[in-house]
């Protein structure tokens, strides 16, 4: 028997990218003989060394760890000799056993530790095989590189399989949440039957009392995981964003769901029933578009439930913009100024019931101002002024109407 691998290299220079290939084709040979017992030192090993193999080794379970280490063990042989084996197309068993592992809800320290084990103890045993065939240090030292090296390289395709199992998963989790929050927020409701059925493949235990939060701009989904324990989120459209939140009148809550926010242009809906939950998000969805609209202030949580007059009046935006152009035609043969100051002055006048001095100071000019633009306002609009059905009309224009409200 040769003593060192000198048949393959002749310097450190010449050693190749994989240890393998640097050792003597023939070792494998003196390795093959003790495989069976290597395989069953292994087993042992591992089914000591790694609480999650512990169980007993049978059946399936059983069956399948022998394969993966004699596996493992026969292609590293096959790799020395140079004949390595080549997967069916479309497997790789390493990448599956990852695969595998995640499938089966084991964690993947486990099987990385099975891997070092199995590492560890191969080496023993091929290094008594080949001190027994007279290898030399010098082939030990490659010997022992290469197996690390080989099984580094099973650890790390399997720690890949692993990912991506779990990122499937996540897809598919993902999905099935999509899926319920769009069931939960549809108009019409949806069947609930449906919507147990999508919540127990969500895995979501259904509150007995719900209200819908809905958001804009979190493109990574930061908002959904910082949610109280117990809501489901999901993207409805575009960057818009909707979660439901269990028992959201619970002392503390709003605040939580306000701070998972942060500023971000947001409404919550009023807290329903569950099979009401569609009326809570189509109320944060149209308190969302007040926001949005400049209806309401931005940057905070705006709650549905204190924004019921808002709600009411911009329900059909058309409208209050024809009620506008009638109620205020007067001022149409105005100039662009003079018809802007009359509007700031008829609006102050309306919020204050009428009271000068009270005008005056929201508008920071002198009451003779005021009542020398009342003047020309009253010339305008005549009597209406005193109608009160006109000044309502006149409220909601001057508040509401978009073609006004600059």
């Amino acid at each position: 028997m040769p003593t060192s691998a000198t048949q393959k290299h002749s310097s450190a220079s010449q050693i190749s990218g994989v240890p393998w290939d640097d050792l003597p084709a023939h070792t494998a040979a003196a390795l093959r003989p003790r495989l069976e017992q290597t395989v069953d030192e292994v087993i042992e090993a591992i089914r000591t060394g790694v609480p999650a193999y512990a169980e007993p080794l049978e059946g399936a379970f059983g069956e399948g760890l022998r394969t993966a280490v004699a596996d493992a063990l026969s292609r590293f042989l096959d790799k020395v000799e140079g004949k390595e084996q080549t997967a069916p197309r479309g497997t790789d068993f390493y990448f599956d056993l990852g695969r595998g592992e995640a499938r089966a809800g084991r964690q993947l320290e486990g099987l990385l530790a099975a891997y070092r084990i199995g590492a560890r103890v191969a080496w023993r045993a091929t290094a008594r095989a080949a001190r027994e065939a007279g290898f030399g240090t010098e082939t030990l030292s490659l010997l022992a590189e290469a197996i690390f090296a080989y099984i580094d390289e099973l650890s790390a395709r399997s720690a890949q399989g692993f990912a991506f199992e779990q990122s499937v998963a996540a897809g598919e989790a993902a999905s099935r949440r999509r899926a319920l929050v769009h069931l939960l927020a549809q108009t019409p409701p949806a069947d609930r039957a449906a919507v147990e059925v999508a919540a127990r493949d969500a895995g979501w235990r259904v509150p007995s009392r719900l209200a819908a939060v809905v958001w804009q701009d979190d493109p990574e989904g930061r908002v959904g995981a910082r949610l109280p324990l117990g809501s489901v989120s999901a993207t409805l459209e575009g960057d818009i964003h909707c979660a439901f939140v269990p028992d959201a009148d619970a002392p503390g809550r709003r605040s939580d769901v306000a701070r998972a926010l942060g500023r971000r242009r947001a409404a919550i809906g009023p807290v329903v029933p569950r099979h009401d939950a569609w009326r809570s998000a189509e109320r944060a969805l149209a308190t969302t578009r007040l926001v949005e609209a400049g209806h309401l202030p931005d940057g905070r949580l705006a709650v549905a439930d204190e924004q019921l007059a808002q709600l009411i009046v911009h329900r059909d935006e058309r409208l209050l913009d024809e009620l506008a152009e009638r109620v205020l035609a007067p001022l149409d043969d105005r100039t662009e100024k003079a018809r802007a100051r009359l509007l700031e002055t008829l609006r102050a006048w309306l919020d204050h019931q009428g009271h000068v001095p009270e005008v005056a100071a929201a508008l920071h000019v002198h009451p003779q101002t005021v009542r020398y633009r009342l003047t020309q306002l009253r010339d305008l609009f005549e009597r209406a002024l005193e109608d009160p059905a006109v000044r309502f009309e006149l409220t909601l224009a001057v508040r509401a109407g978009s073609r006004w409200r600059e």
